[in-house]
């Protein structure tokens, strides 16, 4: 399947997302405009519970909106049934997870390689991988298991999938959250580096004043409602 490529990279318009339980119904996000144009970063902060890892589900796909819209790269994305979004987020979209999400039996190589595979597979997606961890500085470490590396490594393996099918659109769920403060810094300097290098755009989720404080943009959740934002650019995809 292929898409078409327009200026803005993500557009997300009156989003809304409620949940119905016992108690009634649960207003999760609000009214949440957002627009990240191509190569650009958006940081979103807030307190826990404020809907921050919710509005990034919505952004992926991985979760439908009560209302709303978003846009990747001109495409409506809740235009599409559940097998074209997912082949828009192969085609388009890498993730880094606060809990790195790495298969314990596969080693950094084949971590990293499957992302390839997903993507549509290559005959040279164990050179790529090799030497996406190479930039990573994991060189030499390639066929070690998840269970053997450090924290800041397994990251580091993270960034590496994330990055090796080159995406447009980088999606981060608090990617310094299980590190410590030396080790997110050294994270944070490499997904800036590499964002940079691939002009990929990244919307992340972040705690990390220092993480959030390295993007362009700024959006500030609190109880689901946008309480502050950076982006002056009109919201239309």
């Amino acid at each position: 399947m292929s898409f078409p490529k327009a200026p803005a990279a993500i557009v997300a318009q009156h989003l809304r997302k409620s949940v119905r339980d016992a108690a009634g119904e649960l207003l999760v996000l609000d009214d949440v405009d957002l627009r990240v144009d191509e190569g650009g970063s958006l940081a979103i902060v807030g307190p826990s519970g404020s809907g921050k890892s919710t509005l990034l589900g919505l952004l992926a796909g991985l979760d439908l909106p009560s209302s709303g819209k978003v846009w990747i790269d001109g495409v409506d994305l809740f235009g599409l049934d559940e097998d074209g979004r997912a082949a828009l987020r192969a085609a388009r979209l890498g993730f880094v997870f606060q809990n790195f999400q790495l298969i314990d039996h596969l080693d950094a190589l084949h971590n990293v390689s499957l992302a390839l595979d997903i993507a549509g597979g290559r005959a040279d997606s164990l050179q790529l991988a090799a030497r996406m961890l190479e930039r990573v500085g994991l060189g030499g470490r390639e066929r070690r298991k998840p269970g053997v590396l450090s924290g800041g490594e397994q990251q580091r393996v993270a960034l590496a999938r994330a990055f090796v099918t080159r995406p447009r659109l980088l999606l981060a769920d608090e990617p310094t959250g299980n590190l410590d403060a030396a080790t997110g810094a050294r994270i944070i300097d490499l997904l800036f580096e590499l964002q940079r290098q691939q002009r990929t755009t990244l919307v992340l989720v972040t705690h990390d004043p220092q993480l959030a404080a390295r993007c362009e943009q700024v959006l500030e959740l609190r109880a689901g409602r946008v309480v502050q934002a950076a982006a002056a650019a009109p919201l239309l995809p």
